[in-house]
């Protein structure tokens, strides 16, 4: 059988962090403000609260101020510059579009971003299915990474066995919930600022192995090679 790749999108396909990621901190920002109606410095506050607590702001303004997702989604993630803003190296691209195995894009942005953003990488027709915020929910609730539960769903629901899954993901908490079921785990790190990861050369245990490019990667049979 072959393996199933689980790839999270913003920071492991592409360098979320230069501008995009930027862009979004704004964009939630003066949603906060506009629609919880606290100030500039408060919002800032609360999104990194609800960031911290839950995994993810939106579910923090789900639970305390009944926003709707999807409108919180679209306001915050549809830029008219997205596709100049992203920013990924070639090699990464020609070794993903290579490596063996089936692909599933598992990321916890909405469905039409994540479209757009594969569209500009050229990487559409790699992935067979894309999983985005929107199929993370159960029963009538939000469950995005790292929730164990939205895990076994997927697995569950697109019939995969978790040995012969692996997740490629730049955070840490995700690969934490995915280990805990049997999913092997890569820390893809050529995007990771370290403020947000100040501990950058040590490796969970919960983290099979460390990379810092996708042609890093090999077929699950023979052996994903940490970076020294």
């Amino acid at each position: 059988m072959s393996t199933v790749w689980l790839f999270d999108l913003d920071n492991t396909l592409h360098d979320a962090s230069r501008r995009i990621f930027p862009e979004m901190r704004e964009a939630m920002g003066a949603y906060i403000v506009r629609h919880v109606g606290v100030d500039a410095a408060e919002a800032a506050g609360l999104r990194e609260l609800y960031s911290r607590r839950y995994g993810n702001t939106l579910l923090g303004l789900l639970r305390h101020h009944g926003v709707r997702s999807e409108h919180f989604l679209r306001e915050t993630h549809d830029f008219a510059e997205l596709e100049q803003w992203v920013h990924a190296h070639a090699a990464d691209l020609a070794a993903l579009r290579r490596l063996p195995g089936r692909k599933i894009l598992l990321t916890n942005a909405p469905e039409f971003y994540a479209r757009r953003v594969l569209a500009a990488l050229k990487l559409t027709h790699v992935f067979e299915a894309v999983v985005a915020v929107e199929q993370m929910a159960m029963f009538g609730q939000l469950r995005p990474k790292p929730d164990a539960r939205m895990f076994r769903h997927l697995l569950a629901r697109l019939k995969l066995q978790a040995h012969r899954c692996v997740l490629v993901e730049d955070t840490l908490e995700h690969q934490k919930s995915a280990h805990a079921l049997g999913i092997a785990t890569v820390w893809m790190q050529r995007w990771s600022r370290g403020a947000g990861h100040p501990h950058l050369n040590r490796r969970p245990a919960y983290v099979g192995c460390r990379i810092g490019r996708l042609s890093e990667l090999r077929p699950f049979g023979a052996g994903v090679h940490p970076t020294i």
